[in-house]
């Protein structure tokens, strides 16, 4: 049976120059969670946004805010999203010197902890981390740009962190990030997610409300 599904919109697709307007839209529209990539032109080659603008959007929405730090290093970006609101931050474990640390950083922070995979990044952290986090990101596309194409390869990553989450018993959501659209949404689920962000697929229509259902009734 499929677990609860979460959609989570990425504002990086928002527009910028109404983005409180925006959140309460995707959030009216039956978002799940507020997703925010964090890029800081080092990690990845982008820059979007920091913990000002966490704080700014944190008083127009009641949902989750779901921080994706694609920085490196982690720790002090980390501490000032959780001063700004966000209640989940993500990390890739590659982008600190000590994971365990910065999981325990977080945790102690208040705020929910999740570990981020890019298409290429092996999984074996996961053996000395998975009782100590709350979600697992796979990447579907390499990070540093919205409106990239979604990597079929990656449905057979998922499939295996699906299998080591239920192996293990552990409460961990499974976060897909990259080229998620209602067209392949079915197919992300079956593999075995079940949070799902969305940029360009909703900010770039008009009717945030069906785009979000189209993408909850082909998992549904």
């Amino acid at each position: 049976m499929m677990k609860d599904i979460r959609i989570a919109p990425s504002i990086l697709s928002a527009d910028f120059s109404r983005l409180g307007e925006e959140v309460r839209s995707v959030e009216a529209a039956g978002a799940d969670l507020i997703h925010f990539d964090v890029m800081d032109n080092h990690y990845v080659p982008n820059l979007t946004f920091g913990p000002i603008v966490c704080a700014s959007i944190r008083p127009h929405t009641k949902l989750p805010i779901d921080v994706h730090l694609m920085v490196e290093p982690v720790d002090a970006l980390a501490m000032e999203f959780a001063k700004a609101g966000a209640d989940l931050i993500s990390f890739h474990p590659e982008a600190t010197q000590h994971v365990d640390r910065t999981i325990n950083l977080i945790k102690d922070s208040g705020c929910k902890v999740g570990m981020a995979f890019n298409p290429a990044s092996p999984l074996h952290v996961l053996d000395w981390t998975l009782d100590k986090i709350d979600l697992i990101l796979i990447m579907s596309v390499n990070p540093g740009f919205g409106g990239q194409s979604f990597l079929e390869h990656s449905l057979d990553k998922i499939a295996e962190v699906r299998d080591l989450i239920d192996l293990s018993g552990c409460d961990v959501w499974l976060e897909v990030d990259g080229g998620i659209k209602v067209d392949n949404i079915a197919s992300v689920a079956e593999a075995g997610a079940d949070t799902f962000v969305a940029g360009s697929a909703i900010f770039g229509g008009t009717d945030y409300k069906n785009i979000i259902s189209q993408m909850k009734n082909r998992i549904s």
